[in-house]
């Protein structure tokens, strides 16, 4: 990776059969690939095979791939769906993995809702959570509601105000994950030597 480009991971945070919030999680992907400050990579918690039982970050070195993306990333974006106002047990599953890899870094939200809200409370839920894990949220969402109304069968979007929102909400991610970057660099942390 360039050093003018940010490390930015998409996570898709549903497992279940059928999920619509695919197609937001490919759109937004193909959006930040068209941005020449952004390089981005894509993961799916269907691609996780957690163990059952109880676990706690130390498993996750059984998953170098992300471990080590994560340790790279200088943020990530978090594409949920949201299930009965609150969040998929797999994403929590999936984040829980990891601890120190993600002090430090900004985070982005998309909520996805079958709903009106597009995913306003699975976000609020989540706020307090990814605060825990050390992330820095931005300030600005992308929420997608009634999302049976904005894609076509093929997986296109439809809605073209979406082009203007996302743009926005990758400026501010870009921003935050940039000034973050600078500052694990240049000012003292314990959590960065």
């Amino acid at each position: 990776m360039s050093d003018d480009k940010l490390s930015i991971l998409v996570l898709l945070g549903t497992n279940r059969k059928d999920r619509e919030s695919e197609d937001v999680a490919k759109w937004v992907l193909a959006k930040m690939q068209e941005r020449d400050d952004i390089e981005p990579r894509f993961f799916d918690v269907c691609d996780f095979d957690l163990p059952r039982g109880h676990y706690g970050t130390e498993i996750g070195d059984s998953f170098p791939e992300w471990r080590d993306a994560v340790i790279e990333a200088d943020g990530l974006v978090i594409v949920t769906p949201e299930y009965n106002h609150g969040y998929p047990g797999v994403l929590k599953s999936v984040l829980d993995t990891l601890l120190k890899e993600y002090i430090h870094k900004a985070v982005a939200f998309v909520g996805v809702s079958a709903g009106p809200w597009g995913g306003t409370r699975v976000i609020e839920s989540m706020v307090p959570m990814v605060r825990e894990l050390g992330l820095a949220v931005t300030f600005s969402d992308l929420n997608f509601p009634m999302i049976k109304t904005k894609f076509d069968e093929n997986g296109n979007l439809i809605d073209e105000a979406y082009e203007k929102r996302v743009a926005g909400f990758l400026d501010e991610l870009v921003w935050l994950a940039g000034t973050l970057r600078w500052g694990r660099k240049n000012l003292k942390s314990k959590y960065h030597q």
